[in-house]
């Protein structure tokens, strides 16, 4: 196998399948509970949104993938785990390394259009107004309760629709405010489609910012498990904000409520709101690198 000294690392076979073991230890620590329940067919409304609302399996966190210009070493190919032995790896002499000629016109396309929408919220404005009013939106009226088979509300139906009518209402991602009650929309003051996604979505964003984890787990196996990783468990501290903000009664589940019914509760919500974005902000960026450096050399 050719390649730049420069441009690869060359990971001896010891060296990578220690890697691959540390990395899986951690990340099954965080897969256990998700599978148990899977298993037992049982719901937890915060841990499990991740694997349920993004259609990626438990699997794509727990398989270590050393990500472009890493080159492993290997003594026999037996040894290489199956999803190091997919179509975007190239194999020569006891080695292999994702090879960018392997990746096809569509992949490629898919990248360039999520590197242009990281770089594009990356730009804007970021808004700490909206105050987790989303979810609020979504059971206006009580046209539909989108979780009501696992939680109920924590207040009365009245107190909901009082304050989704009474606050303003700026949500900027369309994932989002797709699914607010009917009712809701025209209360929205940004006019939201998917085509509209690169003009909307700003760094802000609750839900902008954890949907890294789709643009990462759309990625790969290219950006490498460790940043893919990184997405996820931000993701989850982004989905825990966004369920303690929510109108459900999430009691069951040891889950404080944030009451952003109340002055106290939008400056708790605002202030970490402000906190992971920050460092969705620097997970952006390092996205866009990993990004950059595959579709400029495609």
């Amino acid at each position: 196998m050719t390649v730049a000294a420069k441009k690869y690392r060359i990971l001896g076979e010891a060296e990578w399948r220690e890697l691959a073991q540390n990395y899986f230890d951690i990340a099954s620590a965080l897969t256990a509970g998700p599978r148990l329940r899977r298993d037992r067919d049982e719901k937890h409304p915060v841990e499990d949104f991740l694997f349920n609302y993004y259609p990626y399996p438990i699997a794509l966190i727990e398989q270590w993938q050393p990500g472009y210009g890493t080159v492993l070493k290997f003594s026999d190919l037996e040894i290489l785990p199956s999803h190091l032995k997919n179509r975007r790896y190239r194999f020569d002499a006891g080695s292999c390394c994702l090879d960018l000629a392997l990746m096809d016109e569509k992949e490629r396309q898919r990248l360039q259009w999520i590197l242009e929408l990281l770089e594009a919220t990356q730009q804007h404005v970021p808004n700490f107004a909206c105050h987790g009013l989303h979810e609020w939106a979504m059971v206006y009226r009580a046209e539909e309760i989108r979780h009501a088979a696992i939680a109920p509300l924590r207040l009365p139906q009245a107190e909901i629709d009082a304050l989704v009518s009474s606050r303003p209402i700026t949500c900027t991602h369309y994932d989002a405010f797709r699914f607010f009650a009917n009712q809701a929309k025209p209360l929205n003051r940004h006019t939201l489609s998917l085509d509209t996604r690169h003009e909307n979505e700003q760094p802000g964003c609750v839900h902008a910012n954890m949907d890294l984890y789709k643009w990462a787990a759309k990625a790969m196996p290219w950006i490498g498990s460790d940043l893919l990783l990184e997405t996820f468990l931000l993701a989850s501290q982004l989905r825990d904000l966004d369920m303690r903000a929510s109108p459900y009664d999430l009691s069951g589940w040891n889950v404080t409520p944030i009451k952003i019914e109340n002055p106290e509760g939008r400056r708790e919500y605002e202030t970490e709101q402000r906190r992971l974005a920050s460092l969705a902000g620097d997970l952006r960026t390092k996205l866009i690198d990993a990004i950059q450096e595959v579709v400029l050399e495609r």
